[in-house]
């Protein structure tokens, strides 16, 4: 069995473990045993791993242990037991017993990080002037070629009291003359001949862009600090260090008050005075202002809802049918195959008008085409394994017809689709999503898929916006692939089509949550986004009673698709993100068990936008005749016609609408 086919095993047989775990018995008259304690490879190393079943006395009993990793991404490991290194780390392989009283055990595996072979300086300034300081940075390579930042690295200065090395790293030149700068690290040393010379600055010309504007939490305030010598020239590679003093309006003891960044940007999270200064070497200059409260909270009132008191709801679409009526469709999980249609033309009268009942036990996303005759719902756990996706004539709403089912290449189950001119991209088996031509909904077929290459490669997610795709791949992060951008793209294309997808960019983050992505054009700035959610369950997912998630929404600026930067994010602290949507510079985001949350993104973002105050509002969907009573576990919003459509795992779908408060400022 080659490694390649090892990768493309196991996405679906992961998720059915992990599910199959809590039924897992204590099995107390057998064991799993196998043949070491724990295994030691290196990168890119191949074995096949053995366990054993033993009853209380030892002998070997008859059942079939399976094995799969418990990171895909790093180890590599199939249901056989083959296993293959991909990343240094500590991991675990896990076995586990079929049929009844199943037990489990873990094997601890570490790979071993490749050795040290090179150390490099970057970001070396030319000239270096006294009592100025600046942190030192520097490249870690080992022997993969990998860059390294978990290897203790030890700097010195050959003469320190002309250079000092704090244990931050960062150096402080005291004096004029010469050092040596050394990093070391497993045998291998860089050096740094730096010469200091007499600072020639003499004063600090400190400039900012909000000219006795009025502040708010949130607003990006930039300043631009200039270094002079003694005749006012600029003195333009003196560093120049950025902070600032604050003095909230409170004194409950808050944490950061404010950010500021070393090229001068600076935003407040909390309302009072503030004074930014800016230093290099013993010249200082200073500003001081004031910071109000943002002041953009509105009243969320509930308009209508329709309770799914039996089931679980999943996702939801809403629009206006060819008949100029309102109309939503809503799935459902873990269930009969059902999805709801609804007419919510009269959105206090919410009620259902269809049943559309497929061969799954998750109908998970559902989607409407733009001229409101074709919608497109997925299958998960079909009874014969053949998911794939259902095409439906939804012209009338209040009788569905189901156009045709296509499983072409989707058995392994379809968790999210999209439609975007008269294709179907659906997220097939956790790995990839094909594209697929249904200019004839009724003979659907296969015209490309786009898959990542990496080890253990994932996919939740995709979202179609200027014919640009932005699919979200838990720890391969957000990538964008061109399907056939337009001239009016926010971002530039790269000649693809759905026949032939190019890959533009890319973006991962640490955590590997990476569940959604959501591209936008701030209105009152023009700068390209994208949001990208997580979703965790850390404290694991009951079916049956309430929950709670984890995970946030990070805002990644791209200036060019070779340059994402991660900004801002918005984190609830009691709850986790699922699915969300942007219109007008305000961010409406399903927060799990904190309910919807409709924030206000307008302006430069940065930093922490929860604790700037940018929540316009939330709203918790609680009904005492739910499928779980009064336990919010929102699922997904969509702002239609001036009101919020919000799914809810626990109690099915809502409208709410945002209030106007005249004491509040503008967004």
């Amino acid at each position: 069995m080659t490694m390649n086919t090892l990768k493309k095993l196991g996405f679906q047989i992961l998720l059915l473990m992990l599910l199959s775990f809590s039924t897992l018995a204590t099995a107390q008259e057998k064991s799993i045993v196998f043949e070491m304690e724990e295994m030691t490879l290196k990168i890119d190393e191949e074995t096949k791993i053995t366990a054993k079943v033993l009853d209380a006395d030892g002998n070997i009993l008859p059942d079939t242990v399976i094995f799969f990793s418990g990171n895909r991404r790093s180890l590599i490991v199939n249901q056989l037991g083959d296993v293959k290194a991909v990343k240094p780390g500590s991991f675990s392989i896990i076995a586990i017993t079929l049929g009844q009283n199943r037990i489990r055990k873990d094997l601890p595996v570490t790979v071993e990080f490749p050795p040290v072979t090179s150390i490099e300086f970057v970001e070396k300034p030319e000239n270096v002037y006294s009592g100025t300081s600046f942190p030192l940075t520097f490249v870690v390579k080992d022997a993969s070629g990998a860059i390294r930042d978990n290897v203790d690295v030890m700097i010195t200065s050959d003469k320190e009291d002309v250079v000092s090395i704090n244990s931050f790293n960062d150096l402080k030149a005291l004096k004029k003359g010469n050092s040596t700068v050394s990093a070391s690290a497993e045998g291998i040393t860089a050096e740094w001949k730096i010469r200091v010379s007499d600072n020639p600055t003499r004063s600090i010309s400190l400039t900012h862009d909000y000219e006795h504007k009025s502040v708010r939490t949130g607003d990006v305030i930039h300043f631009e600090a200039t270094a002079l010598d003694n005749r006012n020239r600029e003195v333009s590679d003196a560093p120049i260090n950025y902070t600032f003093i604050a003095s909230p309006d409170d004194n409950l003891g808050q944490g950061a008050s404010a950010q500021i960044e070393q090229d001068g940007r600076f935003v407040a999270n909390h309302p009072g005075k503030y004074t930014v200064m800016a230093r290099s070497g013993n010249n200082i200059a200073e500003t001081s202002f004031r910071v109000e409260i943002r002041n953009v909270q509105r009243p969320i009132e509930v308009v209508g809802k329709g309770i799914v008191p039996d089931v679980k709801t999943s996702d939801l679409w809403v629009w206006e049918g060819v008949d100029g009526r309102d109309y939503a469709v809503t799935g459902t999980w873990g269930a009969r195959g059902e999805a709801f249609f609804w007419d919510v033309t009269d959105p206090t009268n919410i009620h259902t008008i269809d049943t559309v009942q497929v061969d799954a036990r998750t109908v998970n996303d559902v989607k409407v085409s733009e001229d409101g005759t074709i919608a497109v719902i997925t299958r998960e756990g079909a009874s014969n394994r053949r998911n794939g996706i259902i095409i439906l004539d939804v012209t009338d709403p209040s009788n569905v017809e189901i156009l045709s089912e296509y499983t072409e290449d989707l058995t392994g189950g379809v968790h999210n689709v999209f439609i975007y001119e008269d294709h179907v991209y659906a997220v097939n088996n956790g790995r990839k999503y094909d594209i697929i031509n249904i200019e004839d909904p009724r003979n659907p077929r296969t015209v490309s898929q786009f898959e990542l290459d990496t080890p253990g490669h994932a996919i939740h997610d995709v979202w179609i916006e200027d014919g640009i795709a932005y699919s979200s791949n838990w720890g391969d992060g957000i990538i964008a692939v061109d399907i056939g951008s337009n001239t009016s793209a926010d971002m530039p294309g790269a000649g693809g089509s759905p026949e032939n997808p190019v890959k533009l960019g890319s973006y991962t983050y640490p955590s590997g949550w990476n569940h959604a992505a959501f591209p936008f054009k701030s209105k009152s700035t023009g700068s390209f986004y994208v949001a990208a959610g997580d979703e965790a369950f850390p404290y694991g997912l009951d079916t049956q009673g309430p929950n709670r998630a984890a995970g946030w929404i990070h805002f990644v600026k791209f200036d060019g698709w070779d340059n994402p930067e991660e900004v801002a994010r918005y984190q609830v602290p009691e709850a986790g993100s699922h699915n969300y949507w942007i219109e007008d510079d305000i961010m409406y985001a399903a927060f799990y068990n904190g309910g919807l949350r409709v924030v206000d993104i307008s302006g430069e973002l940065m930093g922490d936008l929860y604790q700037q105050g940018r929540e316009i509002g939330l709203f918790l969907p609680r009904d005492k005749n739910a499928a779980i009573p009064n336990a919010p576990f929102t699922w997904g919003p969509m702002p239609y016609k001036g009101l919020i459509f919000l799914s809810d795992w626990n109690s099915g779908l809502w409208a709410v609408r945002v209030g106007e408060d005249p004491t509040a400022g503008t967004n």
